[in-house]
């Protein structure tokens, strides 16, 4: 069995910071990406960084420059930084593990950011 679990979202104002964190555990193995996707309320999900390896980064155009996301030291953690957050950055953010032949997803954090 897998798990996967985010924290720390919240709600914040424009300007301010946020720092995502995910942990997936059990029988999980080989793990070699691991993504944030997000999802506003009636919207598609979309990725918005994803690591690869140790240090092989993408950004989603709207976030490049504002978010930064990390592999934690611990297996199979990954964090993402968000700075500068804008109120179109609301949504529930998940995480996915990637292990080479089936996505992992957690149940998600809301991220909530006012104007």
């Amino acid at each position: 069995q897998v798990r996967v679990v985010e924290s720390g979202g919240g709600l914040v104002q424009a300007g301010g910071s946020l720092r995502l964190s995910c942990a997936a555990s059990g029988s999980i193995f080989n793990v070699d990406d691991m993504s944030w996707y997000r999802q506003a309320p009636g919207k598609q999900r979309d990725l918005v960084a994803s690591i690869h390896g140790e240090s092989s980064t993408y950004y989603a155009d709207s976030v490049k420059g504002r978010f930064i996301i990390s592999r934690g030291n611990a297996k199979n953690t990954v964090y993402l930084q968000m700075d500068s957050l804008k109120p179109e950055d609301t949504a529930h953010y998940y995480c996915a593990a990637w292990n080479g032949s089936a996505y992992y997803w957690g149940q998600g954090t809301q991220v909530t950011v006012s104007s």
